[in-house]
């Protein structure tokens, strides 16, 4: 079985076709969280990712765009990604809407193995795992070898070997065109924090669609980056008069 594993695709849909469009073979996708919020196809987005089915975790900006008075994050965005929060709940259909505020709360388990997907952390949907500490918190609040997470945006892990925790960097071989790199998760010793990274917004200084995939037979997690019409995304937001940082960010992927 091969899990195509995506997260943080905010409503960019050229990077999301771009992601579609070289991915390898898959059975399944597991898609992490954060579909919409900060980009400007909010609705063709939550559109495709219907129609990709599999399982979507909600994340933060899910909760926040589709129902803002419930659910009050606004006070605990930034301005620039309150501003889009807002615009965002504006220009959903009542279709997206609804699909959105459906998406369940992490975590999930999508096979009778070890593994579990959420958003943020294991204990807390809106935690981020970007420090050792962190990857401790997040490993001692769950039994599962491997945890798939989305939320920092940057494309990477965390192994723990009987407690030594140890970060790691997908090591491509070129900053240019499609490419990939494979982590065996064989040793049965070792736990697990994966991120696939953004396929919209990434922010690990490297601006292609970062995605994964996740192959259960061999027990490998490839990862990869894919270029996409940058330009397209950006006048999007632009044309949709979203802040600036939005678009220019885009390019730098930070």
């Amino acid at each position: 079985m091969r899990a195509l594993i995506v997260s943080d695709i905010h409503a960019n849909l050229p990077a999301l076709e771009a992601v579609l469009a070289a991915a390898p073979q898959y059975d399944v996708v597991w898609n992490l969280g954060d579909i919409v919020g900060y980009g400007a196809n909010p609705n063709e987005v939550v559109e495709l990712a219907k129609k990709l089915g599999g399982i979507a975790v909600r994340g933060n900006h899910d909760r926040a765009c589709s129902d803002p008075f419930v659910f009050s994050l606004h006070s605990r965005m930034n301005p620039i990604a309150a501003t889009a929060a807002v615009w965002t709940d504006r220009v959903l259909t009542k279709e997206s809407r609804d699909w959105l505020l459906s998406l369940p709360r992490g975590p999930l388990k999508p096979l009778k193995r070890s593994l579990i997907c959420v958003h943020g952390s294991p204990w807390d949907e809106d935690e981020y795992i970007s420090s050792e500490f962190d990857a401790e918190a997040a490993l001692a609040s769950c039994r599962d070898r491997i945890v798939l997470f989305g939320h920092t945006h940057d494309q990477g892990a965390w192994i723990s070997n009987q407690g030594a925790l140890e970060p790691l960097k997908p090591d491509f071989k070129s900053r240019e065109g499609v490419v990939d790199f494979e982590l065996s998760l064989r040793r049965r010793n070792n736990r697990y924090l994966l991120n696939p990274g953004s396929v919209g917004q990434p922010r690990d200084g490297d601006w292609r669609a970062a995605f994964a995939v996740y192959d259960d037979t061999e027990a490998i997690l490839t990862w990869y980056r894919v270029p996409y019409n940058v330009r397209t995304a950006q006048r999007r937001i632009l044309r949709a008069e979203l802040p600036e940082t939005l678009a220019t960010r885009l390019r730098d992927g930070t």
